[in-house]
């Protein structure tokens, strides 16, 4: 591994949030603002692209901005796992400004270029948790991401979306400010140093560190990135469902909460690492935990007749996938953890791009009143349905590599209860997503709810939807690109 000294980590993350000065100033001119938006996704992904033959190639790019304490910096690196992250939320800007466009406009949203300008900064902040070369330098990008997601969830300016707004900030800033600041002093004290490991195996932790102590960390790190989910820390993800469609696509699928299982399985690999985690016997324990909040999310997702709700619930459920693949710590676990962090957000970002799109089209909102839309919009049913078999687990979909490769890890770690856990949780999944595709394309529409005259969305919403739910068939049948990343983590 070569480590390179470059400014091209800090060029993306400031591209990312410069991109919000032509958007407000194209503000009263809704073509010209629609034009800046996609122009500065693709112009992010273009650059963050460019970096993958040199990352192949083995390389790190580091770039140190300021030091803070000795041994304490910020300090920002591009390596395989970040620019995987990276890559998959660069590019899935683009598709969200599209359809966010679309969304917006069809609505007649109001605040819509304040909607879009803290869009980008979080996109900012996203880039910067994926280039952040140690855990200082995330902590502060991941709480910029909390706050200037904040004005997205409220957008509606309603007293519910206030509400939610509220839940959102006290869950993520709350469990931040408790768990993760203590876990940055604690480590600090310890060892001096902030800095994530070169590699996955040892970590930062010496012998001379109390074993307790480093359980008290890990701990704190586990419970700290609330973003992740795991439940009980939970309940704002629900609560934020308010926000409009696009955002809900940028929680689940973009930014958000893949900021919490990334920043989550970062700290474990290259900060514990997997020997010591190993040693301590934190592996197992952590995946037993993440397996009640898999199951008891996907029961809830169940009994959701709220189509966004049913899907909040099953994000939930699917995010400890990630994590319990690294916490078996087996090269086929830790593979299907980190491959799903790009599966889920393809086939996530579908199913609610689907939503949203059933609501402009018919604003039905609730699975009960969907019987026969799929006859009457069959792309975008037909790309739900696409979703649904990945986050199932179904072949030739991109959730089969993830489901392949978490029972292969079990079967390394010799873990016949983890086993039973994804068998259980691929039956909850077929649960609560094939009663939605089988009301959409079989069931006979309600009396005096025929549909008739109701079509697809607009294009500019169809078209994404439809072009993630190919891609998701593209990673189930060409992997390799992506398991690459996987491969330079590994080492």
């Amino acid at each position: 591994m070569q480590y390179s000294d470059s400014l091209v980590p800090l060029i993306i993350i400031f591209m990312a949030m410069a991109g919000i000065f032509p958007i407000m100033l194209a503000g009263n001119k809704p073509s010209l603002r629609s034009k800046f938006i996609v122009g500065v996704a693709v112009l992010v992904f273009v650059t963050v692209a460019a970096q993958v033959p040199a990352i192949f190639g083995g390389q790190v790019l580091t770039c140190t901005l300021a030091k803070v304490l000795p041994g304490a910096w910020i300090k920002l690196r591009i390596d395989a796992m970040g620019l995987m992250f990276a890559l998959v939320a660069s590019f899935l800007w683009i598709f969200t400004s599209f359809y966010a466009i679309g969304y917006m406009g069809s609505l007649k949203e109001h605040a819509q270029t304040r909607f879009f300008v803290f869009f980008a900064i979080a996109i900012g902040a996203a880039l910067g948790v994926a280039f952040s070369a140690n855990l200082l330098t995330l902590y502060l990008f991941y709480e910029v991401l909390s706050l200037s997601t904040y004005p997205l969830v409220a957008h509606d300016q309603t007293e519910e979306a206030y509400a939610a707004g509220r839940k959102y900030l006290t869950y993520l800033l709350g469990s931040s400010i408790a768990f993760i600041l203590p876990a940055i002093f604690l480590t600090y004290y310890y060892t001096g140093n902030l800095d994530f490991a070169d590699n996955v195996r040892s970590g930062i932790f010496s012998g001379a560190v109390p074993p307790n102590v480093v359980r008290l960390i890990y701990v704190l790190c586990l419970f700290g990135f609330a973003k992740s989910a795991i439940m009980p820390l939970h309940r704002w993800l629900p609560a934020a469902m308010v926000a409009p469609t696009p955002v809900s696509a940028l929680l689940h699928a973009v930014a958000v909460v893949k900021v919490g299982v990334f920043s989550t399985t970062r700290v474990m690999l290259y900060f514990f690492g997997v020997e010591t985690m190993d040693s301590l016997g934190l592996g197992m324990p952590t995946a037993y935990f993440v397996s009640i909040t898999i199951i008891v999310a996907s029961m809830v997702a169940l009994t959701k007749d709220n189509l966004k709700a049913r899907l909040a619930y099953s994000t939930i459920s699917q995010l400890s996938y990630i994590i319990l693949g690294v916490a078996l710590l087996t090269p086929q676990g830790i593979s299907g953890g980190l491959i799903h962090i790009a599966n889920h957000a393809f086939s996530k970002i579908t199913l609610f791009f689907c939503a949203g799109a059933i609501f402009v089209a018919s604003h039905k909102k609730n699975i009960s009143d969907m019987n026969g839309l799929g006859r009457l919009m069959p792309f975008t049913f037909g790309a739900f349905a696409i979703a649904s078999l990945s986050m199932i687990g179904a072949p030739p979909v991109a959730g089969f590599i993830t489901k392949w490769y978490l029972f292969l890890g079990s079967l390394e770690a010799g873990q016949v209860g983890i086993i039973l856990v994804l068998v259980a949780s691929t039956m909850l999944n077929i649960g609560y997503f094939a009663p939605v595709v089988y009301r959409a394309f079989f069931a006979s529409p309600m009396a005096g709810k025929s549909g008739e005259g109701l079509r697809e969305a607009p294009l500019i919403m169809v078209i994404p939807l439809c072009c993630s739910a190919f891609i998701s068939i593209l990673i189930g049948f060409y992997p390799d690109f992506l398991m690459t990343f996987v491969k330079g983590v590994l080492g």
